[in-house]
């Protein structure tokens, strides 16, 4: 491959990540737009705690925002870790927001108080700060390192906020979660490629 193809390929990978998260956080605000035009009745779709029916709402739950203002504290932190996060491939960012979106869910399901009502895309930005954190150190590659560094530099004061239990409102055991879950998510991806390195050689 020459330099020009590969300057191609890495062009086309940041338009194609854009182009998603793009989309994704105007997901997000059209959601929202139907949410209030409709009484809040997408409200449910939030996850509350040890109820067998509300298993269904672990992925949904992920989509949904509690007010215009929720949205908007969520949209800028999930437009760039996710658009950084995406570099990487968007078969892997799939895979990855997956396992963090069904372990956070699913945490929050067996540990939220009781009564409570947890949604919002926040237990996947903890969880793609986490993943972007730590993947460059477990995969040794400088460039991930650095990117984990300013990634840390610039949210790492909110996010150790965002963990603290005293916050009335605001679900920390979601938040927790999903910074654990990308954690785990980098280790599992990285032993991943190391078996497929160790079979092709």
């Amino acid at each position: 491959m020459t330099d020009t193809e590969l300057e191609w390929s890495r062009g086309d990978r940041a338009k194609a990540a854009a182009k998603l998260m793009v989309g994704w956080v105007a997901l997000l605000w059209l959601l929202e737009v139907v949410d209030v035009a409709s009484g809040h009745a997408l409200d449910g779709l939030g996850i509350t705690p040890r109820t067998p029916s509300e298993l269904v709402d672990v992925v949904p739950a992920a989509f949904i925002h509690f007010g215009f203002a929720h949205v908007a504290a969520n949209s800028v932190p999930l437009l760039v870790m996710g658009f950084l996060a995406a570099l990487g491939g968007l078969r892997r960012f799939a895979a990855v927001c997956a396992l963090i979106i069904v372990a956070d869910g699913l945490g929050v399901w067996l540990i939220a108080p009781a009564h409570s009502n947890t949604a919002g895309a926040s237990g996947l930005i903890f969880g793609l700060f986490g993943y972007l954190v730590v993947t460059g150190f477990v995969e040794r590659r400088p460039l991930g390192v650095l990117v984990g560094l300013l990634v840390a530099a610039v949210w790492g004061t909110s996010i150790v906020v965002g963990l603290a239990p005293t916050q009335s409102g605001v679900s920390w055991q979601g938040h927790l979660l999903g910074l654990v879950a990308g954690v785990a998510t980098a280790f599992a991806f990285r032993r991943r490629a190391a078996r497929i390195h160790a079979v092709q050689g």
